[in-house]
This record gives structure tokens, sequence and C-alpha cells, in this order.
């Protein structure tokens, strides 16, 4: 809409002109040029937008998938209005321009048609709308030329000022919409029995239920028979689904005590004056504190997919690489008490990857051989004594158990009584119990193998709560190196949405540099002057000190999607300048074919001309931009975070 807006306004103002001036040529060829006064500046404006997106097309893996739609529509759709703006635009324009009033009957319909097809071409002096801003804008420019070295002055030290408030954002990898629904992860040794995980999960869902906010909530143990989802006994899973946000606990805020309850929908907008979902997690975990427990909070699907993309099951965590279990373990259990006096830690748990208990039995194959009992006989009453055998199914209508026959609990619990199991030989002469057959014990060993590179590794989960990603694994990651020292072959990396943060910042720093100079490419092609091209893109560094203060003050953490708006931002930037550099350049070309440049008060009135007088047609593009995301920002509900829109609103 930007160039449709810019050509029509150009061409009401070549009309307006051409009105003041008594009508000499065709309207036609009045429209026709000023088609061609604003078709250029449009059609680069609006390829500099499309080139904007070039880095988001570079983007890999999820951030990647994520945005490289976003991006693909953009340049598609920016690079046809660019073709339309100096093809059918003109041509619609010289179509439908028409200043003569319509003549036929019926005269009703006539009056009808004129009124709805025929306007009045209004000046910027006349308008209601543009006259009362001209009124606020024209002092403001006035007051900047006369004082130019205290703007420039003042742009400067405002500019230099952003610089420690970027620093102080934090980092993130993507902004967290909220799914409505917290995945509650508590885990525990690897020797915990079925029951007491039972009793956990009880307890757990139990506490969980007491919260106001809490609407229901859904535990699980143990695995699903599919190899996507290898979860053991010491890890829980609780899917606690909340109530509406308004259900909340209300906490006071600044309109508590004095706003009708009609208007507080409307500030919430604004402020919400319900309990925040950070405190509400804080105060669950607080609630879950359990001995030999550590728990880690999540959202269902981001919890899933960075499980699926990093392997581990918190946000952020840490491998240790090496070729000894136990060396692994020795080391993941130093990182975690390091990490537990980490500010910003809310829980950590070491995967005890070496502290799986087994049963070892090694058959005394002299005994086997003196009672005549094979080995595979053996083994198999072993086997059913311990696992048991799926004999049948039983059928309740649609749903399937099997049934499975094995020796009582009271002869396999312990090794003394699984010791007391008899043998049979195959053909029934000859039995003994295991005991005299085999020596029997419980040993300790692996609960997981899992490779990297070739390597075994271990994982080191780790709950940072809202804590800034990157200046908290700077600090953790110093006090690391610091205090261990890594035998030869171990190493320790940084794993979760904190590598995928870097993986994605690091290739907008490469591909960014190349879009500027495209950006500039395409300007200097534009404008055909350097001095101009550079005069464009001074407003990048001052509009991107408004999004970084905007940023700091809402709270935002920086992110890929942060990134890839302020990379949009520049082109919306470059294009406004296009659009003010054309208005300042007709009217510094309509002054010299007029000799209205001979004193240096003459050169500021055509800067205000070009400026503030040409007000309307700036003002129309940002509000259309601005108004057309404001459903988005409006919106509410889940999904509808504010950080999740933060690049539209960019």
């Amino acid at each position: 809409m930007d160039a449709a807006i810019v050509m029509v306004e150009q061409a009401h103002r070549n009309i307006e002109r051409w009105q003041q001036e008594g009508r000499i040529e065709g309207l036609h060829s009045v429209v026709l040029r000023a088609m061609k006064q604003t078709a250029r500046p449009s059609f680069f404006a609006l390829l500099v937008i499309a080139a904007t997106a070039l880095p988001v097309l570079t983007l890999q893996a999820e951030e990647g998938r994520l945005f490289r739609p976003l991006a693909l529509a953009n340049c598609i759709t920016i690079l046809v209005a660019s073709i339309l703006v100096i093809t059918v635009g003109p041509a619609l324009r010289l179509t439908f321009v028409r200043i003569r009033p319509f003549q036929f009957e019926p005269s009703w319909l006539c009056r009808v048609v004129n009124k709805i097809l025929i306007g009045a071409i209004r000046s910027e002096e006349q308008h209601p709308i543009t006259r009362r801003f001209a009124r606020v804008y024209a002092p403001i420019v006035e007051w900047s030329l006369r004082r130019k070295e205290w703007v420039f002055l003042g742009a400067l030290v405002l500019m230099i000022s952003t610089i420690p408030v970027y620093y102080a954002l934090g980092t993130e990898f993507m902004p967290p919409l909220d799914e409505g629904v917290i995945l509650y992860m508590p885990s525990t040794g690897p020797g915990i029995s079925l029951a007491d995980a039972q009793r956990l999960l009880r307890a757990t869902d139990a506490q969980l239920k007491q919260f106001p906010e809490v609407e229901h909530v859904l535990g699980k143990i143990g695995r699903a028979d599919t190899s996507t989802d290898p979860a053991p006994l010491s890890m829980l899973e609780t899917v606690v689904v909340l109530r509406e946000k308004r259900l909340w606990r209300s906490v006071p805020t600044w309109y508590s005590s004095w706003a009708p309850e009609w208007v507080k929908p409307v500030l919430r907008h604004v402020t919400n004056d319900r309990l925040s979902k950070e405190e509400l997690v804080r105060q669950m975990n607080e609630a879950l504190r359990l001995p030999g427990v550590t728990n880690t909070w999540s959202m269902p699907i981001r919890g899933r997919i960075d499980m699926l993309s990093t392997g581990l099951r918190t946000p952020l965590g840490i491998k240790v690489i090496g070729n000894n279990f136990s060396e692994i373990e020795r080391l993941g259990g130093q990182v975690a008490d390091i990490l537990s006096s980490v500010p910003g830690t809310r829980g950590v748990f070491p995967e005890p990857i070496g502290q799986g208990r087994y049963l070892d039995v090694q058959w005394n194959r002299q005994a086997l051989a003196r009672y005549g009992i094979s080995l595979a006989d053996a083994q198999e009453t072993l086997q059913y004594a311990i696992g048991g055998e799926s004999v049948t199914t039983m059928v309740n209508g649609r749903e399937r158990y099997p049934i499975n026959v094995r020796f009582p609990t009271d002869s396999r619990d312990t090794v003394e009584s699984l010791g007391r199991v008899v043998v049979f030989s195959r053909d029934g002469r000859w039995q003994a119990p295991i005991s005299m057959l085999a020596n029997v014990k419980t040993t300790f060993g692996p609960t997981m193998f899992r490779n990297e590179g070739g390597l075994l590794t271990g994982y080191i989960y780790i709950d940072a709560g809202d804590a800034d990603q990157e200046k908290f694994v700077e600090s953790a990651d110093v006090r690391i190196r610091r205090e261990i020292t890594l035998p030869s072959g171990y190493s320790i990396t940084w794993a979760g949405q904190y590598e995928s943060a870097l993986r994605g910042r690091r290739q907008l720093v490469q591909v960014i540099p190349l879009t500027l100079l495209l950006i500039v490419l395409l300007l200097y092609v534009n404008t055909r002057s350097l001095s101009r091209t550079l005069l464009v893109l001074l407003a990048v560094p001052f509009s991107a000190v408004g999004a970084i203060w905007i940023l700091y003050l809402a709270g935002f953490h920086m992110s890929v999607a942060v990134w890839v708006g302020l990379v949009v931002l520049l082109g919306v930037d470059a294009e406004t300048g296009v659009f003010m550099l054309l208005y300042l350049d007709q009217a510094y070309d309509s002054a010299r074919r007029e000799n209205r440049l001979d004193t240096r008060e003459a050169i500021t009135r055509v800067v205000m001309e070009g400026a503030a007088r040409r007000l309307r047609p700036k003002l129309m593009t940002t509000a259309t931009m601005f108004i057309g995301l404001l459903p988005v920002l409006w919106s509410s509900g889940t999904g509808s975070d504010r950080a999740g829109i933060l690049y539209q609103f960019h």
C-alpha cells in the first residue's frame, strides 16, 4: 500500500497545482507526470524491503523452517507489487482519476455517482486531519533547522547511550509462546520401583491440583511401545492444563484500586492484573521441592521440539563427552555442584548414566552338566520366573490386554528367593535350584548408552527459568573451566536452545553485511548519488535506537525473531528515507526553476516545504502499516503473546 499511497498523493498534488495554474494542459498528462515522478523511487523502495528478507532465507534448522515461509511470502508479494506499481498502478490512475463531473439522466442518480466517483482535491492545508498534524510537526521541523548542531549532538548522544542498553538486553533462541499448558518433568534416581513412582506421581498430581489456576492434571510414568519415547521410570511427565487467564488470582496493579470492572478488560492489554505464569511456576516449584527429586518445567509442544531436536528434556543443558561412563558421571556431578550455585539456576540434574541396577547371573557350566540341564533350559526358566510369558490376550470391546504368566512376587523379589527357583531338565528327571547352578548378584551399569560423534556422552539438564541464557552460560562456563580440570579425551559442550540461538545469530551476522551492501547498491541505482544514498541510510541507526529502547522497556530478550524484525526494520526505514528524499528533491527542483534559492532562508523554506508540507503521504504510509498490525497487537489468549508477535510489530 505504501507505493500506491505515494503515487496517489503525488497525483493529487500535481492536480492541485494544475487547478491553481488554470488547467493549461490535459489531466492525463498531469497524472502521467506524477506517475513518472514517483514510479522509480517506489519501485526501488519495494526492492529494498524485499532485499531485507534475504538473511531470513539463509536461516537453518528450526529457525529456518519457522521464518523461511514468511520471508518467501514477503519477497514474492513485494516483487509482484514492485512490478504492479510501475505497470498496473499508472494505468488505473489514468483510467479512474476524473475531475469533470458526469452528465446524464436521471439527475438524482447522476448526483449520487458524482458524489461517489468525483471527489474534491483537498490540499494539505485544507485537510482536517493533516492540517492538525502539520501544526504540530511544522514547528518541530523549523526548530530543528534552526538548531541543527544541537539536533545532531542530541541524536549522537542518544545513539551512544543506547549501546549499554543493547548489551543489557537478555538473549534467547525463540520468544516463549504460552501454550496454556505446563509440562512438569521431575527426575529421580534410576533405581526407583514402579510402586514408588506411582506414589510419587499421585503426590505431585495432588499438589498441583490444589492451585486455583489449574483446571486438571494428567501424569504419566514409563514409556510407550515406541522408540520415539525412551522415557525411563525415573522420569515422570505431568501435563498441567491451566484455566483461562481471567480466572487466575489477581495481583495489585496501577489501576486495581480505581478502575471499574467494565474498563479492566481494556487495561489488561496494557498491564495484566492476573498472576504471571512465571510466578505460578515459581510457586509450583517451591511446593514440589521433594528429597531426591529434581524439577524441570517446560511446555508440551516446546518441550517435545527441544527433546527431538537436541535430545535434552530442558531448554538448556551440557554434554559431557568421553570414553568411560564412570569418569563422565564423575565430571557430571562436579559440573552440577558448580551450576547449583550459579545465580539463575532453578534446577540442575546430572543424568546418572552409571547407576542402573542389573541382575547378573553367571551360570556354572560344570554344575549344569552334572545335573543334565542345558544352558538354554536354565535361561528359559530364569526368563519365565522374572519376566514371564504372554500366553493369551483378553478382549474387552475395542480394548486388548495381554495376559502374562510369571512366578509370584515372593519367589523373585530378592536374590535369595530367586536362588531358590528350581530348574528342571528337559526330560524332567533332574532338578536343582538356581543357587546351585549359578552365581546370582546385583551389579551397577549404564542405564542408557548415548553416542555423540563416536564417543560416549552424558547429559546434564539445567532449568534456568527466565534467566538470560547467554549471560547464564557465560558466567557458568567461566566457573566450570576454572574449577574443573578435564582429563585427556574428555570435553564439555553447551547444548539446547543456546546452541540453536548461537547458530542463528552467527548466520545472520555473516549475511547481514551482504544485505546492507545490496541495499546500498539499490539506493545508489535509485538516487544515482552516493551522498543521497548515505542520507537515506542515516535514518537506519536512529530507528534502531527506538527499537532497542522499546525492547528494553517492554522486557523482551534478543532472539532470532527479534533479529529478523530488526533486519526488516532496516528496509522500512530505507523506504521512508527514499520517500522523504523524493519530496525534498521535488521541493528543491521547483524552487530552483523559480529562482527561489538565493538565500539561506529560502533553502530553509524549501526544506520546510518538502518535509512539513508533504506530511500527508508519510503519515498515511506509517499509519496504514501500524493500523494493519493493531489486530495482532490487540489479540489475546493462547499463542498471542507479545513476544511471539514481536517480529510483526517491528
